[in-house]
């Protein structure tokens, strides 16, 4: 079929197959496929509202047994590097996020052996009884299946137990590609087969939680599984209608074990218009100005984005791999209206919660995104004493701690 003809088609809004998505993201000229994505974006908003959410990426620990070869933010367990958040850290980012207009906490962490379920529990229910308007955006689908296997509890409970703790929605971390030959090349496929991830979510949506959906690209994978990749989000979308956008970024691949080169830009700007284009039941996808920057993060509202994603105001997995980009609000809101479209703040469900916050009241400039913790805090938190500990260096921990007292 012609590229032309392929063009017609999604003009007249009908379904790509596989082949024919694969034949316009290799043949058809970028400035096409953006013609086209903005195209579905106008139909699907033609309002020209571009939104964005005020949040905060929180990590609560980088100690993680997966050890994907494409991550620079995991330390391994028993690493002087290694550390998980207090209680009290947490509260303070929570305060600091609701001075700035924040909503949500974006939480993910590590794979880490001695946080048990209940751990998750406790700090979602203390979270939710100091801010019970506040909510939690947490845990990916493989932070889920880990917790299904330290607690040797099915997936379902796990999810069952967490709603009840205060989980308000889960994001679409850990997706990479969704194809199982590139998950063993990244050493990813222990942490969650493409069909785990994807019943994760199947199990999400029938608790009644929204999610994101995600797409890491630029590392092993071909351009066919990438739309593989793309067509199982959509199958899904079909199934449950569960998933509220998409986001697409690039591999960082600077300090990781994997190593290679960035994608281009180019290749980010097609791969994002690719996936407007296929994802035809998705109402929202995201630009990643945070792997990108802010400029082809603007370029992506003219390629399929209607969203600017986060202010984020912290990032700590992306930085490790060596991006550290950062957009407080008002240079978000700027991109957004230089490109022509109007910016509303959100919440993960998409509702409109209003104008800019910086235009009704002073808020802070934020020159740099804010870490996790400060550099040369080695604390330990109090209330790990109350989790039994699994790992040899968490115990071994405790004896020490056990006889200075």
């Amino acid at each position: 079929m012609s590229i032309a003809t392929l063009s017609d088609k999604v003009r007249a809004g009908e379904r790509l197959t596989a082949d024919e998505a694969l034949d316009l993201y290799r043949r058809a000229p970028t400035s096409m496929l953006g013609q086209l994505a903005d195209t579905v974006r106008a139909r699907k908003h033609p309002d020209r509202v571009v939104t964005y959410i005020i949040d905060r990426n929180v990590n609560y620990t980088n100690i993680c047994v997966a050890q994907c070869n494409f991550c620079a933010f995991y330390r391994p367990v028993g690493s002087a590097d290694g550390y998980v958040l207090a209680f009290d850290d947490v509260f303070r980012k929570i305060d600091e996020t609701i001075a700035v207009g924040g909503v949500q906490l974006l939480l993910q962490g590590g794979h880490n052996p001695d946080l048990p379920l209940k751990w998750y529990e406790d700090l979602f229910r203390a979270v939710k009884e100091r801010y019970p308007g506040f909510k939690l955006h947490a845990l990916s689908p493989p932070e889920v299946i880990h917790l299904s296997r330290l607690s040797q509890l099915a997936v379902p409970n796990v999810i069952d137990r967490l709603i009840a703790a205060g989980l308000d929605s889960i994001p679409g971390g850990g997706a990479e590609i969704l194809v199982d030959r590139v998950r063993h090349l990244l050493h990813c496929y222990g942490k969650a087969t493409a069909d785990e991830w994807l019943d994760v979510m199947r199990h999400a949506h029938g608790a009644g939680l929204r999610t994101t959906a995600t797409m890491m690209y630029g590392t092993v994978e071909t351009d066919r599984e990438r739309l593989e990749h793309l067509l199982r989000m959509r199958a899904l979308q079909d199934e449950t209608g569960g998933f509220t956008a998409f986001i697409t970024w690039s591999y960082q691949p600077q300090h990781t074990e994997l190593g290679g080169a960035e994608a281009t830009g180019v290749e980010y700007l097609r791969t994002l218009a690719i996936a407007r284009l296929v994802l035809d039941n998705f109402d929202n996808l995201q630009a990643s100005w945070v792997t990108q920057g802010g400029k082809v993060g603007q370029l992506s509202l003219a390629y399929g984005a209607n969203d600017m994603g986060s202010v984020m105001i912290e990032e700590n997995v992306v930085r490790a791999a060596g991006a550290s980009y950062c957009m407080d609000e008002v240079e978000i809101v700027r991109n957004i209206e230089d490109a022509g479209f109007v910016a509303k703040r959100r919440n993960m469900h998409y509702d409109i919660l209003g104008d800019p916050i910086f235009r009704e009241r002073q808020v802070p400039r934020m020159m740099e995104l804010a870490t996790a913790r400060a550099e040369g805090d080695t604390s330990v938190p109090e209330e790990l004493k109350n989790y039994p500990a699994r790992s040899r260096s968490a115990k071994q921990i405790r004896v020490i701690d056990q006889r200075r007292h």
